[in-house]
């Protein structure tokens, strides 16, 4: 296994999907978001419309993530999920 990489459950309530994804943990939040949303528009045709007042929330505790934290200094790790709002 990689251990540059932590798989999640994201879990997006406006379009009632979960995904499990690979995240590298050398990357900021801010930058995983915006990739994670970026993909969701093409595998959504354009359903999802990315906002910019849009965040990842920790599924275990509700707290909103910091962008510009980096994921390995996050409480995230193998398992955890985020919803993305």
């Amino acid at each position: 296994m990689n251990k540059n990489k932590i798989l999640i459950e994201l879990e997006i309530p406006l379009i009632e999907v979960k995904y499990d994804l690979f995240i590298p943990i050398n990357k900021k939040v801010g930058t995983i978001k915006k990739l994670i949303e970026e993909a969701l528009v093409e595998l959504t045709d354009g359903a999802y419309v990315p906002k910019e007042t849009s965040n990842l929330y920790s599924k275990e505790t509700g707290i909103i993530y910091d962008i510009n934290k980096n994921i390995r200094d996050t409480d995230l790790k193998n398992g955890s999920g985020m919803i993305l709002i």
